[in-house]
């Protein structure tokens, strides 16, 4: 994408001679520079409008999340962002919207869980950042995106793309259609999930893969990052986005379905982390459902890549033919060995 303006330096109060940068990262939504200067190291970021149509309400959340742990737990590490000069956390340059955060040093991320400790470090960071909100009006909160794990939504677009979608590829995917068809239940829970009073909405991170806590040498989580999809939520949305993409040693694009398998370890060590953290903030009813968050995101993420391949990969894109059709059987082939563990995981 090239280097960061000189404009935006300026407005962070820099100059272009002081600093020296590069890309950083593997993130595929936002482009990410790591940016040296005589005043430290900082990660320098767009935001891609594409995916989240209103920088402002992210900048919004974060600040008014990190202002109330600063008032209320002053000793939580939280990476706020750096304001410009005119004292905004976030500057719009040449139709980009850009922003600034002080880089933590002596810390590394991950893009695989490879061990339980690692999974119980993640979910134990994701459960007290979410504890530690528990005081904060959610109602000051914007919804940076609308509906994102709105399951009865998924599946009406599902049944939507199996009347307009592409006549040829809903043929060819039947036998995975009725795969989805049979464990609609999942999407009845739902359901009954949101009209359930002891079920309670959550300043929720909403995603929650490894690579959004950092670690330090020692392998321990130091805080959670990337807060784009702060919304009020429900705690499944965290946990069910942490299973998902901590349990199989495998990810949605491994074509070779004999590697995809359960480590029941880390799935104990994810609840086990999360619990401890969230103490009693979780309700006796809440705690019931471990097991329904990693089957709700799973089968949501099944519908909405196999929706896209109806719908001809509008959404996702694709890198080959049938690439969402095999993300979406990747997913149900996960479903399936979950839900031949659940006897000896609840």
């Amino acid at each position: 994408m090239g280097s960061i303006p000189e404009e935006v330096l300026k407005a962070y109060g820099f100059e272009q001679h002081d600093i020296s940068q590069q890309s950083f990262g593997t993130g595929l939504i936002n482009h990410t520079w790591k940016m040296i200067s005589s005043k430290g190291a900082y990660i320098v970021q767009t935001i891609n409008q594409n995916v989240f149509p209103n920088p402002e309400a992210i900048a919004s959340n974060i600040d008014a999340v990190g202002e109330f742990l600063k008032q209320n737990s002053p000793a939580y590490f939280f990476v706020h962002p750096v304001k410009t000069v005119d004292k905004l956390s976030i500057f719009f340059f040449d139709e980009k919207y850009y922003r600034m955060f002080p880089f933590v040093n002596g810390s590394h991320a991950k893009t695989v869980v490879d061990n339980a400790s690692e999974a119980y470090e993640a979910a134990k960071h994701f459960g007290n950042f979410t504890k530690l909100l528990s005081g904060f009006d959610t109602q000051k909160l914007q919804y940076t995106l609308p509906d994102f794990h709105n399951l009865s939504l998924r599946y009406a677009q599902f049944e939507e793309a199996l009347v307009s979608g592409d006549q040829l590829r809903i043929k060819d995917s039947k036998q995975i259609i009725e795969k989805i068809r049979e464990q609609k239940i999942i999407v009845v829970t739902y359901e009954s999930i949101q009209t359930n009073l002891h079920f309670k909405k959550r300043v929720t991170h909403h995603d929650t893969k490894i690579s959004n806590v950092l670690f330090d040498d020692a392998n321990k989580g130091i805080c959670v990052i990337d807060l784009d999809t702060l919304m009020p939520g429900l705690f499944i949305s965290d946990i069910g986005d942490m299973m998902r993409t901590y349990l199989c040693p495998v990810s949605e694009e491994e074509n070779d379905f004999n590697k995809i398998s359960i480590r029941t370890d880390i799935y104990h060590s994810i609840v086990r982390g999360y619990s401890e953290a969230m103490g009693n903030e979780l309700s006796e009813t809440e705690k019931q459902y471990f097991f329904y968050a990693a089957a709700f995101m799973i089968y949501m993420q099944a519908l909405r890549f196999l929706t896209d391949h109806l719908n001809n990969d509008r959404y996702y894109g694709a890198r080959y033919e049938g690439h969402n059709y095999l993300r979406a059987a990747n997913q149900m082939q996960l479903l399936e060995k979950l839900l031949e563990k659940e006897t000896s995981l609840i």
